[in-house]
């Protein structure tokens, strides 16, 4: 008999205050899809960004608690904090595959109601980008003075990134770690620095002597690389939907992301690997 019978001790009759959507506000939750036009393919245009900004909270999350565990000098347990952020990372790069279902047709229709919005007025994406360090000030005029969103920012622009404590963490470790890289402004954009460098060669050159660095280092790494994947493919998206016709947050479109795939978050940790390659 194709069917499975209910066991006796499932709980069927709970008061409303116990339930399973009343712990995740299902009402308010599923009551957020309000599409602005009678197009099928706009819900699906809805539910892609507003489920990317869950897992963006997550991330942020995420993020702070381990710049939190590296601040206290806590690497080893960061490192399953990282995965974690990294398996975030991994469904949103997969999210673009549902979006990518969606023809130019489909997303002319409803693209007008849109107006001037834009992903580049996510304030989450901007929170997670000032946490690894692409530090931009500009990206502050995104935003109303006074509101929520550019208090969050501003704090968070003048804050040390979780690539910033981690060299604090170096230095208290006896590493070499140039002053200038760790008492700077930190709303400024960090810039790659040789004496940096020469620390992550000695680490990489002996990783049995600072193995929880050398692990931090590749933890790092990774965390950029998933990054790139993400902003790679979604320029692919927007020039498969709409081309290179400009965005509608008044940007170039796909040109303007693309210049996105030169900024780096962790310089030093991709320069090493040069530094390391002999040279014939």
């Amino acid at each position: 008999m194709n069917r499975r019978d209910l066991e006796p001790g499932i709980h069927m009759h709970v008061p409303p205050q116990e339930t399973y959507a009343a712990y995740l506000k299902l009402d308010v939750l599923l009551s957020a899809q309000s599409p602005r036009t009678e197009e099928h393919d706009e819900v699906l245009f809805i539910i892609q960004h507003q489920t990317s900004e869950l897992w963006l909270k997550l991330m942020i999350h995420e993020l702070d608690f381990a710049a939190g565990l590296v601040k206290a000098d806590q690497l080893e347990p960061s490192f399953k904090v990282l995965a974690r952020v990294g398996h975030i990372q991994r469904m949103l790069f997969e999210q673009w595959s549902v979006l990518e279902t969606l023809t130019p047709f489909e997303y002319l229709k409803f693209r007008d109601a849109l107006g001037r919005s834009s992903g580049f007025q996510s304030w989450q994406y901007r929170a997670v980008e000032y946490l690894l360090g692409n530090k931009s000030a500009e990206g502050l005029q995104a935003f109303t003075p006074g509101t929520p969103e550019h208090k969050v920012l501003s704090a968070r622009l003048a804050q040390p990134s979780l690539y910033d404590e981690f060299l604090r963490h170096l230095k208290r470790r006896g590493h070499a770690v140039p002053a200038d890289r760790l008492e700077r402004d930190f709303t400024q954009p960090y810039e790659r620095h040789p004496g940096v460098l020469k620390v992550f060669q000695d680490i990489y050159s002996a990783p049995d002597k600072a193995w929880d660095a050398y692990e931090m280092c590749e933890k790092l790494v990774d965390i950029e690389q998933r990054f790139q994947l993400w902003r790679y493919r979604h320029m692919l998206t927007v020039q498969r939907i709409i081309g290179f016709a400009p965005g509608t947050g008044g940007s170039s479109g796909v040109a303007f992301l693309k210049r996105a795939l030169d900024l780096s978050f962790f310089p030093e940790l991709w320069d090493v690997r040069t530094a390391l390659t002999p040279r014939r």
